[in-house]
């Protein structure tokens, strides 16, 4: 989750730099919704992938589902959230339309893309920390 989280950071950063605009511009927006909707979105990444990560053999398609639940996560959390911190329906609904059409829900779906295919590789490979060789056991070599 850690991955995805700093993917999204990175992603809505360089968003942000290269459009020369906000992340969540909509005028009327305050500014805790954008950030807990991401908040949202991770924790939607995390229980998507946890079921994939389950299985004795994941399926790299699973990754799909995970990217999907990500981004509509945290539109209807960005939405919800708009609301309950003092917009209107209609800020809302145009801060959710904004994200959704710009590169921010790329950027969350991508996010989830990205670190969910890593967590699944990891998974079907089985790989383990790295060690120091004196860490070994005997009985490994």
């Amino acid at each position: 989750m850690a991955g995805f989280v700093a993917l999204v950071v990175f992603g809505s950063g360089m968003l942000s730099l290269a459009t020369d605009r906000d992340v969540i511009a909509t005028p009327g927006m305050g500014l805790v919704p954008g950030p807990l909707a991401f908040g949202a979105a991770a924790l939607a990444f995390a229980g998507a992938l946890w079921p994939a990560l389950r299985a004795e053999r994941p399926r790299y398609t699973a990754v799909i589902a995970v990217a999907l639940i990500s981004a509509l996560v945290h539109l209807a959390a960005l939405w919800i959230l708009a609301l309950v911190f003092g917009a209107d329906v209609v800020t809302a609904t145009a801060a959710v339309g904004e994200a959704a059409t710009t590169w921010t829900s790329a950027v969350v779906a991508g996010s989830a893309a990205v670190t969910g295919w890593a967590a699944i590789a990891v998974r079907r490979t089985a790989a383990h920390r790295p060690q120091w060789p004196w860490e070994r056991d005997e009985d490994e070599e």
